[in-house]
């Protein structure tokens, strides 16, 4: 039943209201595709936009191997980390054949013959097309301790046990670098999740104690962020990581940069928050429950800031690389972590020799790794910050 009634400019244009109650079930307009679409909460929204980001998405899975690899590097690793090859300093990588003399054999390596360049004194290595050395997969190896758990020796891939495999060479000591970048993986990938939790939780509570209280603590805060930020900062790095007692044991080490790395990371978040809480504080919802007579802490937690929670969470993706990065700079300077922890930037301070590095280039080998990682979370969180805001 619809009422004719008179337009707002007065010529008397009529308009027609419908004094039915509004069901959005009932709409008989809408495709199943678009009810879908219109009914949606906003998480579901964020994640059909996210699947439309071919390159987030990409990454997003390129990460996820990364750090489910961390859970198992004993399993994936050919060798344990401790592992040395004597007879083997220096070896370079080794290349997986699967044809010998024009007949197939499946995954192998050649053998390696050593000698030593009096010239130069550098080990030369050559392959021998006597040894075939077959892969194998889903084997017993080295014998390692399973996160300290208990002891096994299964692993994904093992070299042939008269043989070796060094896919990506060997080191001064003859331990061979792919398994101790796997190994390294879990060290450099978890240092940037750890930290970027705790600068998550100074940023949202300094951030958001400056928005939604304003006045003297805003002033405080916004002073406070601006000196850390005026400093430089490796050179703040460097000086902190100093401070670390030297004899320290390698957890606490771990620890200790962690929340320096942290301690400075925090302050763009926390603009972040204090801009968006400063303009949320004047919504209607927000006055609403000041006067039903919630507490601060409860308003921002659960009514102001899950309002962008969702941006929060792509800028706390976009800082895990600068994290990774802190790591592997400090421990390519060597003010970072120290062996016998091993990570990427320790991996990379054995490479500091533009000599050694001249003779045996695949030293360099640790960084493709933090490329490929830093690239992997820069695409994945522009994607999640564009499907933070589905509605545009």
């Amino acid at each position: 039943m619809t009422t004719p009634g008179r337009g707002l400019s007065g010529t008397g244009d009529q308009h027609f209201v419908s004094e039915a109650p509004f069901d959005p079930h009932s709409i008989e307009a809408l495709t199943p595709e678009q009810e879908k679409y219109y009914l949606a909460s906003q998480w579901q929204l964020m994640w059909w936009k996210l699947k439309r980001h071919r390159l987030a998405v990409i990454s997003g899975l390129i990460l996820l191997v990364f750090y489910l690899t961390t859970l198992v590097s004993e399993i994936v690793a050919p060798y344990d980390l401790h592992t040395r090859n004597t007879d083997f300093i220096y070896a370079p990588p080794q290349t997986v054949r699967w044809f010998h003399e024009g007949r197939f054999v499946g995954p192998f390596v050649y053998g390696l013959s050593y000698s030593l360049n009096m010239t130069n004194l550098k080990r030369e290595y050559r392959e021998n097309k006597t040894q075939v050395q077959r892969l194998r997969f889903f084997c017993e190896g080295d014998e390692y301790s399973f996160w300290g758990l208990f002891d096994a020796r299964f692993h994904l891939l093992c070299p042939d046990p008269q043989g070796t495999l060094f896919l990506l060479g060997t080191d001064r000591l003859g331990r061979d670098m792919l398994s101790r970048i796997i190994y390294g993986a879990r060290i450099s990938l978890t240092i940037g999740l750890l930290g970027i939790a705790i600068s998550f939780a100074l940023g949202i509570v300094i951030g958001g104690l400056a928005g939604y209280y304003g006045g003297w603590v805003d002033h405080v805060v916004q002073r406070l962020i601006e000196i850390l930020r005026s400093f430089p900062e490796l050179p703040l790095w460097m000086a902190l990581s100093a401070i670390l007692p030297v004899n320290w044991s390698p957890v606490l080490v771990f620890f200790g940069i962690t929340v320096i790395l942290a301690l400075l990371d925090w302050t763009g978040l926390a603009r972040a928050v204090r801009s968006k809480l400063l303009a949320l504080r004047e919504e209607d919802y927000c006055t609403a429950a000041q006067l039903m007579g919630a507490r601060p802490r409860r308003i921002i937690g659960r009514h102001l800031l899950p309002g962008f929670l969702s941006h929060l969470i792509a800028s706390a993706t976009l800082s895990i690389p600068s994290m990774i990065l802190g790591e592997t700079a400090l421990s390519f300077l060597g003010l970072g972590l120290r062996p016998p922890i091993t990570s990427w930037g320790v991996l990379l301070n054995e490479a500091q020799n533009i000599n050694v590095v001249a003779l045996y280039p695949w030293l360099m080998l640790p960084v493709l790794p933090v490329i490929i990682v830093i690239l992997a979370f820069n695409f994945f969180g522009d994607g999640l910050r564009d499907a933070a805001d589905p509605y545009k």
